[in-house]
């Protein structure tokens, strides 16, 4: 791990400033202790990073938990209560971990997966778009359609001019330039530009700008559109922030409800994300998804323990990462010490740095994960990958994360399902001979109860007098269903003159009066013919 440094140091930078708004974010949409949201991000950087497998995922508190934990809150009597079904959550994640759980996130299509990706990159671009011209009414890491604010993406967006701030806007200007012109131009330059990454040289050119600014009228940048970590009086203040599980309260069944909703949803995102990474990580390392699901139990354990928000691997985060040039865990751990360091050394200074500026580090790591030309390859692929893509690019959007995975995945299972229904055959008419249809029907290697309307819809409308052979010689299962079927269809084709010829591994018939008989299936739910 520590080879790879002169990569995972500058990544963890970049990652440390894209994380720390968003950590503070989520703890105020979620309802909860700022303080509870670094707690997260500390642990999900240290500990989760630590025991993953993962090299290049990074974990934190996540957006897609904050609306489940406000209500939680509430509903559980206190943050303290809450904390109980944070830490139950954690061991629940062991339990699916060793029972092997992991195995769920590879289930979920590949379109589906890069439109969470798009979807998410999109989502970001959106949403920072009104922090990058200083109107910072919705907190950072927001996924919803609908704003606690009031607004929506898109209203957010077009009552821009009614908020704009100068100064954040040209500050946020100048930092979008930094790290475009860093990229484009100047990594390709000398590797110094490599190790020292754009957007650190962009969040130092914000702090320098906030610092000669805050006492002209028009350029200052007030403390509402700037980064706002808390700032203890002393070291003791410091340790005071941290909040501890009421445990008296862990009869109440409503905890455990609340606890696994959370290990349910926080391991989904999780493995979601896991898959999200590896398709995105240059090298194609694998992460070992159970092994994940028992590094982010642990971390919700302690998590919970010390008074975090509860933890997942975030997309954001890991992609920040890759964009970064991370090459190893040491980067998400590092990150991790970062904040913990920061909160208590420097807090004073990095609520120097203006929301505009992060947001244009943002805007740049969402333009990556949603390049326009995703969309023309997905095309090019076909409906069965752009129908689901573009599903859950729009249910992200117009929704959230979770929606619209959930119905991505729904429109994957339907495409599915139809080619199983068109896939469950072929027909060929070859010829016309003494005055019959001769019909050759090729079932395929799998034929299951999803085939049945398919077949039966092509046997039904075999006309009268036709000689059918049907060829079940590459299927090497046959449900009993399609059993069924077929030797239904013997006494209708008695009735149309249609005479039948079957050809399989166990031999050619002419004409059989029972399909079971001649499969032998006796009370069996299906065959095998390999």
């Amino acid at each position: 791990m520590f080879k790879s440094i002169k990569n995972d140091l500058p990544a963890s930078i970049v990652v440390f400033f894209v994380a720390l708004p968003l950590c503070l974010g989520i703890a105020l949409a979620s309802g909860a202790p700022l303080f509870s949201g670094l707690i997260a991000g500390i642990i999900g950087g240290v500990v989760v990073g630590a025991l993953s497998g993962s090299k290049i995922g990074v974990s934190g508190p996540a957006a897609g938990l904050a609306a489940i934990v406000l209500t939680a809150i509430g509903s559980l009597g206190g943050y303290e209560n809450f904390l109980v079904a944070v830490v139950i959550a954690g061991i629940i994640q062991i339990i699916f971990g060793v029972l092997k759980a992991g195995v769920i996130g590879y289930y979920f299509p590949s379109s589906v997966i890069k439109g969470m990706l798009t979807g998410i990159g999109i989502i970001i671009i959106l949403k920072q778009i009104p922090h990058f011209f200083g109107y910072d009414a919705e907190v950072e890491g927001a996924d919803s359609f609908i704003e606690s604010s009031g607004e929506n993406t898109f209203s957010a967006i077009f009552n821009i001019t009614d908020h704009l701030i100068l100064g954040s806007l040209i500050v946020g200007v100048i930092s979008l330039a930094i790290i475009l012109f860093w990229d484009k131009v100047l990594s390709k330059k000398a590797k110094i530009f490599k190790i020292i990454q754009g957007p650190i040289v962009a969040v130092i050119v914000g702090i320098i700008f906030y610092a000669l600014t805050k006492d002209n009228s028009s350029l200052s940048i007030a403390s509402s559109h700037l980064v706002n970590v808390p700032i203890p009086d002393d070291f003791s203040s410091f340790l005071g922030q941290f909040s501890f599980p009421n445990f008296s309260a862990i009869t109440n069944p409503d905890i455990w409800v609340v606890a696994f909703t959370i290990a349910l949803v926080a391991s989904l995102e999780t493995l979601l994300c896991v898959e999200a990474t590896d398709k995105l990580d240059p090298h194609k390392n694998v992460t070992p998804t159970n092994r994940e699901l028992l590094a982010q139990g642990s971390g919700n354990i302690i998590s919970g323990l010390v008074g975090g928000l509860p933890i997942t691997q975030v997309i954001v985060r890991s992609s920040a990462n890759i964009q970064s040039g991370g090459v190893s865990k040491m980067s998400a751990i590092i990150h991790g010490f970062l904040i913990l360091i920061s909160v208590i050394i420097i807090p004073k200074l990095l609520n120097m740095i203006p929301l505009s500026v992060l947001a244009a580090i943002l805007l740049v790591v969402g333009y990556k994960l949603a390049k326009p030309s995703l969309f023309l390859k997905m095309h090019k692929l076909g409906w069965k990958q752009s129908i689901p893509f573009t599903v859950t690019v729009l249910g992200i959007v117009f929704i959230d994360l979770l929606w619209g995975i959930g119905l991505g995945l729904a429109v994957g299972i339907v495409v599915i399902l139809l080619k199983s229904y068109q896939n469950s055959h072929f027909l060929h008419i070859e010829d016309k001979s003494n005055g019959k249809h001769k019909i050759k029907m090729t079932l395929a290697e799998e034929v299951t109860f999803f085939n049945k309307g398919a077949i039966l819809k092509e046997l039904d409308s075999l006309p009268r007098d036709t000689y059918l052979e049907l060829n079940l010689l590459k299927t090497r299962y046959l449900d009993n269903d399609i059993v069924e079927i077929l030797d239904d269809f013997t006494f209708k084709a008695q009735e149309r003159n249609i005479d039948i010829k079957l050809v399989s591994k166990r031999g050619v018939e002419e004409n059989p009066t029972s399909f079971k008989e001649f499969f032998d299936t006796r009370p069996k739910s299906s065959i095998s013919l390999s």
